[in-house]
């Protein structure tokens, strides 16, 4: 994978509640200029981007980060009203518990499904907190629920490791072969260069190569972008 395929998939991420609107709007500048697959950012600061954007997505960071809510009616609420303010993808975290996933979580995710509408849905379920069973079975219960994505980690808690990669691929490939779907991975945390992309892109395609290009495929990333041009 090049630079240009590597931006075709970026999500380029700017999560700083305190963001200056300079910082912002070089966000916007940058996004504009290179064309990644989405801008992310905060719900708090969906609505001034999408003025500023030309033609691309905007992903919003809805109901708790790196920490996810714990009542699914303000979780849902929270994203409700990111989707008012313009969001057209939805990144949600589903908070990890001591216990393997449950009927809290099912109803959390369908929480958040049903709030995020015709919006692009990606969970986050911290895979750095997770053992391989536990990964296994959350990311199962996500793509039941209807996400259009599983996201390996917000970055604050853990990075994406080979090994996470590795589980979410197999059990997206799984999940379409069982039911006839094509849902997608969004791999995050701790990517800062090309090699880290082809190295993670390699892993998931070892496992379906048809999970590829930004319907399938996205990159969480702040810092790549500097790289790759």
């Amino acid at each position: 994978m090049d630079a240009r395929e590597a931006l075709d998939i970026l999500d380029l991420t700017l999560l700083d509640l305190n963001a200056s609107e300079s910082e912002l709007d070089e966000l916007c500048r940058l996004a504009n200029l290179h064309r990644p697959a989405s801008v992310c950012v905060f719900s708090e600061h969906v609505s001034y981007v999408a003025e500023r954007l030309e033609g691309i997505s905007i992903s919003a960071v809805a109901a708790g980060f790196p920490v996810g809510g714990g009542d699914p009616e303000q979780v849902a609420a929270a994203i409700r009203q990111a989707v008012e303010a313009g969001a057209d993808e939805i990144d949600c975290v589903l908070e990890p518990s001591d216990e393997a996933p449950g009927q809290s979580e099912l109803a959390m995710l369908i929480a958040m499904r049903e709030a995020s509408a015709n919006c692009v849905l990606k969970v986050i379920i911290e895979t750095p907190l997770l053992d391989e069973h536990s990964m296994r079975a959350s990311t199962r219960m996500v793509l039941a629920a209807g996400a259009d994505f599983v996201k390996t980690c917000t970055g604050k808690r853990g990075g994406c490791s080979d090994q996470a990669a590795q589980i979410l691929a197999f059990e997206v490939m799984r999940h379409g072969v069982t039911m006839g779907s094509r849902p997608g991975i969004k791999l995050s945390g701790g990517i800062g260069t090309l090699d880290d992309v082809n190295r993670l892109v390699s892993i998931v395609s070892s496992e379906d190569s048809s999970i590829q290009g930004p319907i399938r495929l996205r990159i969480g990333a702040s810092s790549l972008l500097h790289e790759l041009v």
